[in-house]
This record gives C-alpha cells, structure tokens and sequence, in this order.
C-alpha cells in the first residue's frame, strides 16, 4: 500500500527537504503552503524523483482553509499516513514590551493554532480509514529549551508544541496514531543565513553560530516517519554539533 505523507510549510527549507526524503524514499506526497508558486515548483521536483506530489495553496491558521485541505488529500489519496506540522513563522527580534498583540498573534495562529488544527483534521481521517492509524510529527525547537533573546512568542509556541505533542501521542493512542516531535537546531536554511554574520547571545554577544546540513534534519524526518505504528520518537533533538545549546556561557 502506498503511503501518504502530509507536509506544512513544505516550499522551502525543512518542509522542501523533508519531502524530497519521502519522495525518494517511495512515498506519496501532497505539500501544502501560503506560496503555492513555491510549493507546485517542490512537488515538481518530488516527482522527478518517482514520488507523487499534489500541491496545495493553504494558511494552516484558518480553519476553513485546512479543512479544504484535508479534503483534499482525502479526494486525491484517499487516505493519510503520516502528518508533519512544519509550517511556522517569528515575530520581528524586539524587546518583549513592544511587541504588538497583531505580532504575538500571528506567531500563535500558526505555530500553535495551525498545528492543532492541523492534528484535528488528520485524526479525523486516520480515525476513519481503513487501515486505521497514522503518524503525526510537530516542528518543535531547540528554542523552546534554551530561548534566544527577544523570541517571547515563537518560544512560547514551541512550548505548547511541546504539550499537544504528549497530548496527542495519548488521544490517538487507542486509535493506532502516533506522535512525535523532533527539536531542530541550528539547520541550514534561508531562515537561519543570519548565523553567518552572527546572532544574540544571551549575555549580550552577536556571535556567528554553526549549522548544519538542512539534509540531516531530512534523514531524522525519514527515520521517524519510518518507524512502524508499534513503535514511536516521541521526541528527538537534531542539531548541529558544535552550536551553543548545551552548557553555560
């Protein structure tokens, strides 16, 4: 049976990557983002390495749009077997006190409420087809245990990414759907091009951090998604090696 993976965010950086894995590795795909131009030029190239790819326009912080969404890859698959909440965004580096509430929720609507809705919309189909079960994987982050300065709502998402995670690892568990989250440091991605010129270190320093290959994130994204339904990654940190994450200073 061929298996179909669902991807978030998926016309650049981890989301173009991980799904380039799935596509080699014989999986079918329909990739969802904001830049549908982006998204159809992905699937392109999944499809150039013997995966099907559907590509769809969706903002996972509307409802009404990731309902379309699911439909749709229900009416073109017919079934889900694995979700990966990888949309997410920031709010501009500003002291907290003058962030604006339209910044503080942007980040929330889709970190955080585009992931849960997200989950909802693949639980209802793995709950229904036959067989039953699926995978979900969130985007959590490295972030949400050791904050950069000035990231109040992007760290704060990626905590509660951290809660729906272990809550819905226990809601599917009777219904064969497992979830995990992997916790990405440092990955090299036109996101994270700033690292080269330096970042704010909480003591107050810019220092250039390293990266690594955006492709390794891919390979802990294969692994996970390969597991069977018996087993889970609940959770799994990749990040580059030698990046200021563990220790003091």
């Amino acid at each position: 049976m061929q298996k179909v993976a669902l991807i978030t965010g998926a016309g650049s950086g981890i989301g173009k990557a991980s799904a380039l894995a799935l596509a080699g590795a014989g999986w079918s795909l329909a990739l969802c983002g904001r830049r549908l131009d982006r998204v159809e030029a992905v699937a392109h190239e999944a499809r150039g390495r013997g995966g099907t790819a559907l590509a769809a326009q969706a903002d996972v912080s509307d409802p009404g749009q990731v309902t379309a969404l699911f439909e749709t890859v229900r009416q073109h698959y017919g079934r889900l077997d694995l979700l990966f909440n990888n949309a997410g965004t920031g709010a501009p580096p500003k002291p907290l006190e003058e962030l604006t509430y339209d910044e503080w929720r942007r980040v929330v609507d889709v970190n955080l409420t585009g992931a849960f809705l997200c989950t909802q919309g693949a639980f209802r189909l793995m709950k229904a087809q036959e067989p039953r079960g699926g995978r979900i994987i969130n985007n959590g982050s490295i972030s949400a245990h050791a904050p950069r300065p000035n990231s109040a709502p992007y760290t704060a998402t990626k905590h509660a990414i951290t809660g729906l995670t272990r809550s819905s690892a226990l809601d599917g568990r009777a219904f064969g759907i497992a979830c995990g989250q992997v916790d990405i440091g440092n990955a090299e991605t036109p996101l994270t091009q700033r690292m080269s010129q330096g970042v704010p270190q909480a003591d107050g320093r810019i220092a250039v951090e390293p990266v690594m290959d955006v492709e390794d994130v891919a390979s802990a994204i294969l692994y996970m998604a390969s597991l069977p339904l018996s087993a889970n990654a609940l959770f799994l940190t990749v990040m580059a090696t030698q990046m200021p994450f563990v220790g003091r200073g």
